[in-house]
């Protein structure tokens, strides 16, 4: 009797009313080569798909039907493509899609106007779509790892944006429109192909307390002579104090956090 219950309490139907009751649909690590049709049947009520560590290489049209998630972890999959009817998740704040084989991003991506945090770092990106543009609410945008060789202009209007991480690609320089984003604290370049950055950067961006820049063609001596340098320099500073004074330094890697130009090529 023991044995039978403990089946029973994960069928599909229990499984359903799991989810409808609790709006999390977590299948982590499970060797799932599609996604389970029975997910749909909990349409408006799921809040949180999380698909994370499976071998999922197509998302069905039929996700359209949970049009009330708010958070999508797709992460360390086989996804090559999104699907087209992206932009029906007007309540999405975040979305994980790293460690798949995704080449190109859809347009309806800029409809997502509530997205907050955009991860989709290690798969195989050539461009982003010029409408990443229209994600006024974004605060963390991670595309490290790609294939990117530029960020568009358009990025100018992720104007929430707090931090970008764009290491491990091509990326030879920065769009101008980078300086409108006043409110990014954190820039993250390492490993790109970076000669010199928009001139206006460090004058514009008033909020930026850390950079980094390793293993880029571009050296200290031009950073330094930007001009909004020494305002970079302070707020850099004042964060690191703070730091030291809340003890939150766990080691001295800690030392070159904010400014990072070590072993420029």
């Amino acid at each position: 009797m023991g044995c039978y219950s403990s089946k029973n309490s994960d069928s599909p139907a229990n499984r359903v009313a799991r989810w409808r009751s609790t709006g999390i649909v977590a299948l982590r690590d499970r060797k799932l080569k599609a996604v389970p049709a029975e997910i749909f049947e909990v349409d408006r009520f799921v809040r949180t798909l999380d698909l994370t560590n499976n071998s999922i290489v197509e998302i069905p049209s039929e996700i359209s039907k949970l049009i009330s998630m708010q958070r999508l972890v797709l992460a360390d999959n086989q996804i090559e493509r999104l699907p087209a009817n992206l932009g029906v998740f007007k309540s999405l704040k975040i979305l994980k899609l790293d460690g798949n084989r995704i080449k190109m991003l859809p347009d309806e991506l800029g409809s997502l106007f509530r997205l907050e945090k955009f991860s989709v770092s290690r798969n195989l990106l050539m461009s982003l779509p010029k409408t990443i543009g229209d994600l006024h609410g974004l605060l963390l945008l991670n595309v490290s790892n790609n294939k990117l060789k530029s960020l568009p202009e358009s990025i100018g209007g992720c104007t929430s944006l707090e931090e970008l991480q764009a290491d491990d690609n091509l990326v030879e320089e920065l769009p101008p429109s980078i300086c409108s984003l006043t409110n990014l604290k954190s820039l993250s370049l390492n490993n790109n192909n970076i000669k010199k950055l928009p001139q206006n950067l460090l004058k514009d961006c008033k909020a930026l307390q850390n950079i980094s820049l390793h293993e880029n063609p571009i050296s200290m001596d031009q950073f330094q002579q930007m001009e909004g340098f020494q305002s970079f320099e302070a707020r850099r500073k004042k964060k690191f104090d703070k730091q030291i004074d809340s003890n939150v330094m766990m080691s001295s890697s800690g030392l070159d956090e904010g400014l990072d130009l070590g072993n420029s090529r």
